[in-house]
């Protein structure tokens, strides 16, 4: 399995997803084509929504009112607001993991890897404000935050392995591969979050200095 680098903490976590882990039931119908672009018409617009004025006050009436639409057509896809914000949820998770795939097919090293996934995280959060900020919301509510923490722990296991084989292979020095895993989590998130805030421009040297941070430390160099 290709396991890849997805950035969380506890409390402000971004996207976390593997082939192990899931924040929405699967859809038991089968969507025509008009379908999905309805159904997904209704994710976007309900995510930039979500996203400025807060899941809580936003209704579902305000979602199909500002789509046009009548809620039967909402509730034929969605049985509810908590099953929309799922499925906003699991389709950010499976687009981060597929940019993640993509980019680290090309390292041939551990450690190429490592830095591959590192970047592509911090990239995709940067450029996803929105998604970043709804699942920041859903990892303060119970209804959603036991999908982002199993999505976590996945993460981190997934991480470690990469870090452990670039241990046995002398790229970085030997220390323990998954509280390591957790402090790349942790520099990334904080990062997006200065980013987001308006506090830090998401300039290619920033993304380079947090990613050479992640792969060599206050040294600034590989072990010897």
């Amino acid at each position: 399995m290709t396991t890849v680098f997805r950035a969380s903490t506890a409390a402000h976590p971004v996207p976390v997803l593997t082939d192990r882990s899931s924040t929405v039931e699967d859809v038991d119908r089968r969507l025509t084509e008009r379908g999905e672009q309805r159904r997904a018409q209704l994710m976007g617009y309900a995510t930039a929504r979500f996203a400025a004025n807060g899941f809580h006050p936003t209704s579902v009436a305000e979602i199909t009112e500002g789509l046009g639409v009548g809620k039967g057509v909402f509730y034929w896809y969605f049985d509810s607001k908590e099953a929309l914000l799922r499925a906003i949820l699991a389709d950010a998770q499976l687009d981060l993991r597929r940019r993640q795939r993509d980019a680290i097919a090309v390292a041939t090293t551990p450690i190429e890897r490592i830095q591959l996934g590192i970047r592509t995280s911090i990239e995709w959060s940067v450029t996803h404000a929105d998604y970043f900020r709804l699942v920041q919301f859903a990892a303060t509510d119970d209804r959603f935050s036991s999908g982002l923490r199993r999505g976590e722990r996945i993460a981190v296991t997934d991480a470690a392995q990469h870090l452990r084989a670039a241990m046995d292979a002398g790229e970085i020095a030997k220390a323990d591969p998954e509280l390591l895993a957790h402090a790349i989590l942790g520099v990334h998130t904080h990062l997006v979050q200065l980013v987001h805030r308006g506090l830090l421009e998401p300039e290619a040297e920033v993304i380079d200095a947090a990613v050479d941070f992640c792969l060599h430390g206050l040294t600034g160099h590989p072990p010897v």
